[in-house]
């Protein structure tokens, strides 16, 4: 059996979305499979809607132990260096490298911090 929310990561989809029309908590694999190979009207228009700019789900892996989850992106997520679990420590992450300056970011996903490493100005 499949979750909703893995079926809404497979269709691309948000959550919500996927929730408002219909889809059940637990689908079979076979209905997943249909869905995807005769995706009902919500789901083109859904697709043709899309712009490309931002992606409905990412893949967040810990640079650290590989602990993998996928999120909804936010908008204010930079694009990270390295995503690593909260309980991990600092020094566990690869240096800053020279001429570039360090950011953490707490709260992405569930567990994770995102580090971005950008070129100091000028």
């Amino acid at each position: 059996m499949i979750s909703r929310r893995d079926a809404a990561i497979a269709l691309d989809v948000p959550m919500e979305m996927a929730q408002r029309h219909g889809l059940p908590k637990w689908l079979t694999e076979a209905q997943l499979g249909e869905i995807l190979d005769n995706p009902p009207p919500w789901l083109v228009q859904s697709r043709a809607n899309r712009t490309g700019k931002r992606p409905v789900w990412v893949h967040l892996e810990c640079a650290v132990c590989g602990y993998e989850e996928a999120a909804r992106p936010k908008k204010w997520w930079p694009d990270f260096t390295y995503v690593i679990c909260g309980h991990h420590r600092p020094d566990e992450v690869p240096a800053v490298r020279p001429g570039f300056v360090r950011s953490e970011f707490d709260g992405v996903g569930t567990r994770f911090v995102g580090i971005a490493d950008v070129p100091v100005p000028d």
